[in-house]
């Protein structure tokens, strides 16, 4: 987290934003206290509204915003030939990943999902939550959920070319060298990039300063078919704004409530959203640091900023634990995942996406033609 990039948005008409009554909040104490409970898994029930900003599908399935309707995709059960092979070899890998022995028997959403009581100085960031191997061990499952969730892109991708809206909104959140970059390299980097559109949120522009806060964020939304991720994101409005105090604190204090409604209503509008902060130790980044300094290929990497952010570690630990109790939602909840150990983080985060693509279950799209017709007009090309 820099001070020299804030992502400061004068509060323009921020009060039109806030639901009736909003309250000024008023902080958790920081300290030690209960564990996290681990949060059941539970589906946003509330109902697509009015016209979606992606446009409204007349072809949403009840229940899922954004689905087709079961007439115009091809269920697994009907693929055939290379098509079925190769979808059941994935699946099959996959679940043997799932099955190792260092795997506990808990879903990594469960794991790692903000829930009630959760105390962000209570989790260790060298903590491994539903792993219990080594790094060899986590390297050994990879392979395969990686090519589960190149499986489930492609899928997603294919379905909203026969008329799906959904998309899938990456949130990545963390201090600086909590490994945000790592994330996008060895788990976005995993699937076909043309399904993937990464928005890295730096110092608002002057266009953007004459908008709401949210305006940049809601431009950046990710398209159907795609999976968006935010390097960074719309909590830097409540984060370096509030640590720096840029605007007053009546103001980011309102953007909350304001946050919480935005992201119900890009969920309604066929968006699964998945929520990560990478949670580093302050001994680890003072590591990651002084590595960078050492090597000139990490030089560029090092801002001398970074340094005096470090001497903010505290104000940062309660803007964020107060970002993760007051917007870990039904509708979008908040995952925290320890990231002193890198390949942990990676591992984590590939599995808390593959689990919400695998929940979506996106389907190939049926022929809008005849098949039949079409190989037999192939068969009588030279």
């Amino acid at each position: 987290m820099r001070a020299s990039v804030p992502a400061a948005v004068p509060p323009v008409a921020e009060a039109a934003l806030a639901p009736p009554h909003a309250a000024v909040c008023k902080d958790a104490a920081m300290g030690k206290g209960a564990k996290a409970k681990a949060g059941k898994t539970a589906k946003d029930k509330s109902g697509t509204k009015g016209k979606s900003s992606k446009g409204n599908s007349t072809r949403r399935a009840p229940g899922k915003p954004g689905a087709p309707s079961p007439a115009e995709v091809t269920p697994d059960g009907r693929l055939t030939g290379k098509a079925a092979a190769k979808a059941e070899k994935k699946r099959a890998k996959a679940a043997k990943a799932r099955k190792d022995e260092a795997v506990e028997p808990v879903t990594w959403s469960d794991a790692l999902r903000v829930g009630e009581g959760f105390v962000l100085a209570d989790l260790d960031p060298r903590s491994t939550p539903g792993f219990s191997g080594r790094k060899a061990d986590g390297a050994d499952v990879m392979g395969e959920l990686q090519a589960r969730l190149g499986d489930l892109q492609e899928r997603l991708f294919a379905e909203s070319k026969g008329g799906g809206q959904r998309s899938v909104l990456l949130v990545i959140q963390g201090m600086d060298t909590s490994g945000k970059g790592g994330i996008m390299r060895h788990v976005v980097g995993a699937v076909d990039p043309q399904g993937v559109h990464i928005t890295s949120f730096k110092a608002p522009s002057a266009e953007e300063k004459r908008h709401r806060f949210l305006w940049r964020i809601r431009n950046a939304l990710p398209r159907p078919g795609m999976i968006g991720v935010f390097d960074r994101s719309h909590y830097e409005d409540v984060l370096i704004v509030r640590v720096h105090d840029l605007v007053p604190r009546a103001t980011w204090s309102r953007r909350y409530a304001q946050i919480n409604a935005f992201e119900k209503g890009v969920v309604d509008d066929g968006t699964v959203v998945v929520k990560v902060m990478m949670h580093i130790s302050g001994a680890e980044q003072k590591a990651r640091l002084a590595q960078r300094l050492e090597r000139e290929d990490k030089h560029w990497k090092f801002n001398p900023s970074d340094i005096d952010e470090r001497g903010r570690w505290a104000d940062y630990m309660q803007a964020y634990q107060s970002a993760l109790e007051k917007c870990s939602t039904q509708a979008a909840p908040w995952f925290v995942v320890p990231a002193d150990r890198k390949w942990y983080a990676r591992l984590a985060v590939t599995n808390l996406l593959l689990e919400h693509l695998e929940a979506m279950d996106p389907k190939w799209p049926a022929a809008d033609f005849d098949v039949e017709e079409q190989k037999a007009r192939l068969a009588l090309t030279p």
